[in-house]
This record gives structure tokens, sequence and C-alpha cells, in this order.
């Protein structure tokens, strides 16, 4: 069953010139061997991590180092389940997740499913499927704290 669905796509060019003016950014925003990958990969990231905040609904307890993006051997992307985003998944009766992420020139796009693949949760509180429970709103980089917001989608996985 699918709990949510989040698409998000970042302006590539946008995102460097704020990674460049706040080079602190870099750090607050990916972890490890994420921040060593080239500007259009970073964005592809931070637009799969904005998607997944709006399948969650919200950005709930989860921090920007809690949605660590990898790659397989076969080089499909994934998150990483820290116990946040683990423990979120929870919340919201769900425990897989599914991400696309590519980018190209001048733009990088993710799309994200939330799934529940055993029996449907019966304790779901109703805020957590709610359409109430998402914020509308520009998600500003400068402030680096996870929100919803809502932009044009693609979808693929090319990295």
């Amino acid at each position: 069953m699918i709990v949510g669905i989040g698409v998000d796509t970042v302006d590539i060019e946008r995102f460097d010139r704020h990674l460049q003016r706040t080079p602190a950014l870099r750090d607050r925003l990916f972890y490890g061997d994420e921040r060593e990958l080239p500007i259009a990969s970073l964005a592809a990231r931070f637009a799969a991590k904005e998607a997944l905040i709006k399948a969650l609904g919200d950005s709930r307890g989860l921090g920007w180092h809690d949605m660590q993006v990898v790659r397989d051997a076969d080089r499909a992307p994934s998150f990483v389940h820290t116990s946040a985003l683990s423990h979120e998944l929870r919340a919201v009766g769900a425990d897989r997740v599914h991400l696309s992420m590519t980018h190209e020139r001048t733009m990088a796009p993710a799309f994200v499913i939330v799934e529940c693949t055993g029996p449907a949760p019966t304790d779901i509180p109703a805020s957590a499927v709610s359409p109430d429970s998402t914020a509308n709103g520009e998600h500003s980089v400068e402030n680096s704290e996870p929100s919803v917001n809502s932009e044009p989608t693609a979808n693929g996985d090319k990295q």
C-alpha cells in the first residue's frame, strides 16, 4: 500500500550558488561521502531528501543527515535507513522507500514513494495521512531546515 508520494526538482545552478555563498551548507545538508560528489549529484540528492519529506507528510523529526542517499552495486539509489528515518517510517505505517532521481544540464528531479509492504496498519494517526498535515511554502536552503514545497517533476535514474 502506498503511504505517500513526494516529488522535488532542484535548479542545479541556483543550488550551486547557494553552496558557494554559504560553504558550511554542504556539511549541514550532506553526510560523509555525499559531500564529495559533483554539484549535479548533490542537487539530485537534495531533491531526493525534499521528496522524501513530502512523501512522509512533513519533516517530522528528521534532520538532513538522517536522509543519506547511497547507491547499491547496480547504481540504484536508496536512503540509508538511519534510526531516525526508520522511526519516521514506522510513525506513518511504512516500511519501504522507493527513490528515483536524475539530473540533466540544469535540473535535478527526484521522486519518492513511501510504502507499507505488510498488512495495512490500523493505528496510524489521522494527521499522518491528512492533506492538512503538510505545509505549503517555498523551501529555502539558506536556513537549511527541511520543509515541504511543490515543484514540477520528472523521474529517471542517472548519476
